[in-house]
């Protein structure tokens, strides 16, 4: 079936998308600078709306086709601006870039991108937000027919329109180009407001779930964004959004053509305008892991409420309790943030304080993980970070055996979580069964619920909690909060998952068995999350 649409209004998304890219290129980091949302390296793939299938670049051959059911490895193509002006290129997992030929033919060979790799383009005038890609040397839309890529259609129908998926970590901050701050969870947790100058904390992350060919947009307290800004506790059709690239930037458009800004003294998102402008562009940028520390030996948050010392002397989580985890790759130790922006520091007396700069080397921390689930800090003289009974932390213990250089472990950044490894991402084996596997296509939305020193307990979205069966798999079908779970941070965007009864870590087996190996933290799965 051949899809109609209204040409005018193609034009004129065309018109807008030309506009908005101009000196603009897409391929730069996230990240701020200067208050300035910096734009987004795209990562995508591209389902074919006649096929339902993924635009493919095959391992061997350079072959490309639009035969992928998922998205992997092969599925995934990073979009690049092709020059200064609006038009882009794809280059595929391979390094090489996609073109057509002077015979009209759809290649995938090329290391450098020529002329017949140049495309602009074009979206739908409907709520779908669909590309059609034009490409610029032979003057035709790529298409796909059966096996086959094609470019030969002067306007394009069903076949040569695709739909973009996000290869992107699903969870992430957003960033209003226009009013320069960070989206978080209102007060009354029923909003979204941007008002936040840097992300801190649960109520900054948000999930973005690919359902239907548009997006939904989770929050950490398990609602959804609907049109209107209120927060839904299902995700119905009205909270689905298609999303459109201008510039390096997202923008995201509801079933009745409006897109989603910050409005008001509050800046509540919702939707209002049916024209981009930067109140309604947004940039994507990963959630840095945020941890809460608890002492074992007293039971209190490590705080700094009362000032720069730092001080296990809190019964409550708030943001003078949780810290900001950055990697230092040069030394594989950790810098450790207050929302203050300043950070742990080691003092002459062998204090620790928050007080240090990013440039001091007596800020970086190495991260010990001991097999009971607590974690021991090593400051840059060598000694282990220990309590004293006022609940000051001094760096003095030669050894991280005794109860009062041992910390409890929360990721804070991490109310909701997805879970991947190299196989894919971790999901319900079938919409029928309750076992999860780990190389599915899509994700399952993990609800993470804190427990005592350090522990967590996972609830599916079918409101179930995650249990080890007899075979040592995961199911998610007890009624009661059933094992708990604690965190290894390995990485800035990886961890250690272990059971907290046995030691025992959660890894991706053979053909996506998600099951429970051994206490061997080198023969661990690593986990994206």
């Amino acid at each position: 079936m051949v899809l109609h649409f209204d040409r005018d209004v193609l034009l004129e998304n065309h018109r807008r998308s030309r506009t908005l890219l101009k000196g603009h290129p897409l391929t730069m980091g996230s990240g701020t600078a200067n208050g300035e949302s910096q734009k987004t390296n795209w990562t995508i793939g591209l389902i074919n709306a006649h096929l339902g299938k993924y635009l493919t670049a095959e391992s061997f051959g350079f072959k490309v086709n639009s035969n992928g059911v998922a998205l992997k490895k092969k599925q995934l193509w990073n979009l690049e601006a092709f020059g200064e002006g609006e038009a882009i290129c794809l280059k595929s997992h391979l390094g090489r870039y996609l073109a057509v030929d002077q015979f009209g033919n759809v290649t995938c060979d090329n290391e450098e991108k020529d002329i017949g790799a140049k495309f602009t383009i074009s979206m739908t005038g409907d709520s779908k937000g669909q590309w059609a890609l034009k490409n610029e040397n032979r003057g035709y839309f790529l298409g796909a027919s059966g096996d086959q890529l094609i470019c030969a259609a002067k306007a394009p129908s069903n076949a040569e329109l695709w739909t973009v998926h996000l290869a992107a970590r699903p969870q992430v901050t957003f960033k209003s180009v226009g009013r320069r701050r960070f989206a978080r969870l209102s007060e009354a947790q029923d909003e979204i407001q941007v008002d936040a100058t840097t992300p801190w904390g649960e109520n900054t992350l948000f999930t973005l779930e690919f359902r239907d060919g548009r997006y939904a947009v989770h929050t950490g307290n398990n609602k959804y964004l609907s049109p209107d800004g209120k927060l839904l506790d299902r995700c119905e059709s009205c909270c689905l959004f298609s999303i459109e690239f201008h510039g390096g930037y997202l923008a995201l458009k509801d079933s009745d053509m409006n897109y989603l800004s910050p409005i008001g003294s509050k800046a509540v998102i919702r939707s209002r305008s049916n024209a981009v402008t930067r109140d309604e562009l947004f940039s994507l940028e990963d959630s840095v892991p945020q941890a809460s520390f608890v002492a074992a030996l007293n039971g209190k948050f490590v705080s700094v409420k009362q000032g720069v010392d730092l001080t296990a002397n809190q019964d409550e989580i708030s943001d003078h309790e949780t810290y900001q985890l950055e990697f230092d790759k040069a030394t594989s130790r950790w810098l450790i943030r207050t929302m203050q922006d300043k950070y742990w520091t080691l003092e002459p007396t062998g204090g620790i304080q928050a007080s240090g700069e990013k440039a001091s080397s007596n800020s970086l921390f190495q991260l010990n993980w001991q097999s009971d689930g607590s974690v021991s800090f090593t400051a840059n003289n060598g000694k282990y970070l220990a309590i004293k009974k006022s609940g000051h932390l001094y760096a003095n213990a030669d050894s991280a055996s005794d109860e009062n250089t041992k910390f409890y472990f929360f990721l804070i950044s991490r109310p909701m979580l997805v879970l991947k490894c190299d196989q894919g991402f971790v999901g319900f084996k079938s919409s029928a069964s309750a076992k999860l596997e780990c190389n599915k296509g899509t994700y399952e939305t993990i609800m993470v619920e804190r427990g005592e020193r350090g522990v967590v307990y996972f609830k599916g979205s079918n409101g179930s909690y995650w249990n080890v069966a007899d075979d040592g798999t995961i199911t998610v079908d007890s009624e009661v909060r059933g094992e708990g779970f604690t965190f290894e941070l390995r990485e800035p965007s990886r961890l250690g998952i272990k059971v907290a009864s046995t030691g025992c870590f959660l890894n991706a087996d053979k053909n996506g068995l998600f099951r429970i190996g051994g206490p061997e933290p080198n023969k661990a799965t690593m986990w994206e999350y």
